[in-house]
């Protein structure tokens, strides 16, 4: 390439767009809480699902909020305690240990921050020391029940891994926690199969279908774990085996409806889609609906996972692998540039492909966003905070079209 072509080039990725960018080309609108009225304005044969759903999601917050203020009372507090921060618990050491002291000391904490309605926290030290009374559900001050961050998955596995290396007698308190969580995602599944980012419903973009994160594939992938008895989970019984086998295939049939579709075509995923009409939505100030990369590498991944896949979602595998394909950068890396003003995209040719975060639905062009809500196609537009302070770029898609050019041989397009 010469240097001439090589400026040229940089000059398009700059522009990110066949036009010269506007410094601000949208605001990012809100995202939209599951509510009684919204719910009224469904076809009526769905309200009644939806209805009941709300209510039993009120009456489980209000339980967790009455536990915790209670406590408040009784022990004379005028603000809750805080626990530490800290990552999610181990689920790689080697078999053996989760029967040792040290695991079991683990499981104890996990076991003690599990909230009323049978969910965790996200971002708690589980090392640390029990819940003690007065204590908040874990280090965020909401989040009293969530998906995101690994949260109530990742506690669970530790459990599983727990109980499987002990013997029931001893493991019984773990076993009864575990399936209260258990509970507690299938209670928290909507009607159509999606989960929200937080239950209870806390409202805003966590009533949202929540793919960001990982977080619906991460329940997903528990459930087929524990519906097909995996190794470590032989201990849960048939019932709730069947009951996540139902609920896993509701969330399959969510993540079919809502794929995006652009003129009759399908593409991808938002991060979130609203939970009423699928419709891709927003979530935080600079998180705008659009469609998602990185998400969308994810759910791929799910799909391609599936042992025998129906010809809806072979389809759906490979519409998504044609848009990744078309959407990724080439012959520029996104790093910081020696003049000290942060990030920027570089041309650098035989550089890995990168696949902007959001791209426009309809034109496939990157989407950028600011903590004041402003929407831009242009990443240096952006405050310099939040363009070093955001993954704007990733390459995950590329691990997934190396597994989608493997399925494709056994599973071609029609």
């Amino acid at each position: 390439m010469s240097l001439k072509s090589i400026f040229l080039h940089a000059a398009a990725l700059a522009l990110l767009s066949a036009s010269l960018p506007a410094a601000v080309i949208g605001i990012n609108p809100p995202s939209l809480p599951i509510t009684a009225e919204r719910i009224a304005t469904l076809p009526a044969v769905e309200q009644p699902a939806w209805r009941d759903y709300l209510a039993r999601s009120a009456a489980a917050r209000a339980a967790d909020t009455g536990f915790y203020a209670d406590e408040l009372k009784a022990h004379n507090l005028t603000a809750p305690l805080v626990p530490g921060h800290g990552p999610s618990p181990t689920l790689t050491e080697p078999a053996a240990w989760y029967a040792t002291a040290g695991a079991r000391r683990i499981a104890d904490i996990i076991v003690s921050f599990q909230t009323p309605a049978g969910g965790w926290n996200k971002n708690s030290d589980f090392t640390g020391h029990a819940r003690r009374p007065g204590e908040r559900s874990g280090y965020e001050a909401g989040y009293v029940g969530t998906i995101d961050n690994g949260a109530t998955v990742e506690p669970l596995r530790f459990l599983a891994l727990v109980i499987t290396a002990g013997d029931a007698a001893s493991t019984a308190p773990y076993r009864t926690a575990f399936l209260r969580g258990i509970d507690y995602l299938l209670a928290a599944q909507f009607p159509n199969g999606g989960w929200p980012q937080v239950y209870p419903l806390e409202g805003g973009y966590h009533d949202a279908i929540t793919y960001n994160d990982g977080a619906m594939i991460n329940v997903l992938t528990l459930f087929r774990e524990v519906s097909t008895q995996q190794p470590g989970f032989a201990f849960v019984p048939a019932d709730t085996r069947a009951r996540a086998t139902a609920a896993g295939q509701r969330g399959l049939a969510c993540i079919l409806a809502t794929q995006i579709v652009v003129a009759g075509r399908r593409t991808v995923w938002c991060q979130q889609h609203d939970a009423l009409t699928l419709a891709p939505t927003s979530a935080r100030n600079y998180e705008m609906p659009a469609q998602s990369s990185g998400e969308s590498a994810g759910l791929m991944f799910f799909l391609i996972s599936l042992p025998i896949p129906s010809a809806e979602i072979a389809t759906a595998i490979h519409a998504a692998a044609a848009w990744l394909e078309k959407t990724a950068l080439k012959d520029v890396i996104f790093k910081p540039t020696p003049d000290g003003t942060g990030r920027h995209l570089i041309p650098t040719p035989g550089a890995t492909p990168l696949w902007p975060r959001y791209a426009e639905i309809g034109t496939d062009r990157p989407l950028f966003g600011d903590r004041d809500k402003t929407i831009h196609d242009h990443i240096d537009e952006i405050s310099k905070e939040r363009r070093n302070g955001y993954a704007w770029f990733g390459d995950a898609p590329k691990r997934v079209l190396a597994h989608y050019a493997k399925w494709a041989r056994t599973h071609p397009a029609r």
